[in-house]
């Protein structure tokens, strides 16, 4: 079926190879070549539409978004036709990021404008907020973790996004990440916009008090993406959270069934939501840090480092198997590593994860790990390590993500690195500070590949995934 998008028609009366509506006469096709199928969403400056692209073989879907406004005013449409036309240029120029959609096309037709974006297969945060009483503490941090490096990314552009609420965030099918939408309303940071006061655009509910006064900043996204936290996390509404008598936000009370955060957790929304711009995080980079450093009373930290158990074990912590048995493998204990990942040493856990794959594999802490020695790895340990990455990670990090990110790209090693932001030339691997050993990394970015040698060094993540498989099914 074939959608009509012509102003004053809309009708989706018409055959799959039509190329001119039966009701209008409007052609249906967009620059010859984009179908609209469906319409999927409508509000601010424009419709948005399901459509197909017919120029190509496979005949993809994309998304067609539509300025559109009902009874607007000359100078309101000027402005909407103005925002519309920033956006392709946003677009053109974030698109580049794997969590914002690609632009495809920017064109008028029939003195109507048009975007051709990638797209996003899959939920927005609101749809899932309407299946769900509420979200866990660990599902907003995974959340934060994942949102936050999209924001840092446009921010670092001079770009204000100045719309973060749950319909603008899509969680995507293939791999399970958040991906930002909407940049309609995007606003340049230029030298005044410190001091300019504007036009007042955004979602009330969302917004932080500067906007509403028509000045925005970084930290307006920040605070935006604070209240769409604690809407998830009560499953109540913006409104209903914010005390006016108090001036403050008076979420804890909101949790049901007397559910309680983290001290850090609530430190870190508690930040984000100050009213005072001065009070409030600076930069998406801060957040992660917070959000990454524990907060641990002197008696706390005392009590951790006493129960920490060595990552390499002693004689009696090791487990041979076949009774030791020359040449068995060990199982090792893991505490080291859990307790590198539990305060955010990303760099010395890696490294702690190569260590003891060495030690699996009965191999010298200087050699080689190549790519087909990986079959041989005992899947109880395999397995651990994995868990543990996962666990500390919020879901970000570990084999098993990788092994999915790898299946999503079609097993295409190039378009894996792609991914995960990895170089594809092994040879930068002897360059650590090419990595990134922060939560802030893409998803599926740690563990690194550092301990892999070989010729064949670029088979290690294909086989890796193959050993997960492999023990999940023993």
């Amino acid at each position: 079926m074939s959608y009509c998008v012509a102003i004053g028609c809309q009708q989706p009366a018409n055959l799959d190879n039509q190329r001119v509506c039966n009701h209008c006469g409007a052609k249906l096709l967009l620059k010859d070549r984009y179908r609209p199928i469906q319409p999927i969403g409508q509000g601010g400056f424009g419709r948005t539409f399901l459509a197909i692209d017919e120029h190509i073989p496979s005949k993809p879907w994309c998304v067609i978004k539509q300025l559109y406004l009902e009874n607007p005013n000359p100078d309101v449409y000027e402005k909407a036709r103005q925002l519309f036309q920033q956006e392709a240029v946003r677009l053109d120029d974030l698109g580049e990021y794997p969590q914002i959609p690609a632009l495809l096309a920017h064109f008028e037709q029939n003195q109507e404008l048009y975007l051709v974006q990638e797209f996003i297969e899959g939920q927005t945060l609101e749809q899932e907020a309407k299946q769900r009483r509420s979200f866990s503490e660990a599902e907003i941090t995974a959340l934060l973790q994942d949102v936050l490096p999209i924001l840092q990314f446009i921010h670092d552009r001079n770009i204000i996004h100045r719309d973060i609420k749950p319909s603008n965030i899509i969680r995507r099918k293939a791999d399970g990440r958040l991906v930002l939408i909407d940049f309609g309303i995007a606003k340049a940071i230029s030298s005044n916009t410190l001091v300019k006061t504007g036009t007042v655009i955004g979602t009330i509910e969302y917004m932080p008090p500067e906007q509403v006064r028509g000045k925005v900043y970084p930290a307006s996204d920040l605070y935006s993406l604070g209240v769409l936290c604690i809407h998830l996390l009560t499953g109540s509404q913006p409104f209903d959270l914010f005390d006016p008598t108090e001036n403050a936000w008076v979420w804890r009370q909101a949790l049901a069934n007397g559910k309680r955060v983290s001290r850090r957790f609530g430190m870190v929304l508690d930040k984000l939501l100050q009213p005072a711009i001065k009070h409030r995080y600076k930069s998406a980079t801060e957040v992660l840090h917070d959000l990454n450093t524990p907060v641990q009373s002197p008696v706390a930290a005392m009590v951790s480092a006493a129960t920490t158990t060595n990552f390499y074990p002693s004689s009696r912590e090791t487990l041979a198997t076949d009774d030791a048995k020359p040449g068995a493998q060990v199982r090792l204990n893991y505490g080291k590593l859990q307790a590198l990942l539990a305060n955010g040493k990303w760099r010395q856990a890696d490294e702690a994860t190569w260590a003891a794959i060495r030690q699996l594999l009965n191999k010298q802490p200087s050699e080689i790990v190549f790519s087909g020695d990986l079959h041989r790895l005992p899947c109880g340990d395999l397995q651990a390590i994995d868990q543990i990455w996962i666990k500390y990670s919020r879901g970000r990090f570990g084999f098993s993500v990788q092994a999915r990110i790898y299946k999503a790209a079609d097993e295409d090693y190039g378009k894996f690195c792609d991914c995960v932001g990895w170089q594809r030339d092994n040879g930068t691997d002897r360059h650590r500070d090419r990595w990134q050993f922060d939560s802030a990394a893409l998803t599926g970015h740690l563990p690194s590949r550092l301990g892999i040698g070989g010729q064949h060094w670029y088979r290690h993540i294909g086989i890796m995934a193959s050993r997960l498989v492999g023990c999940v099914e023993r």
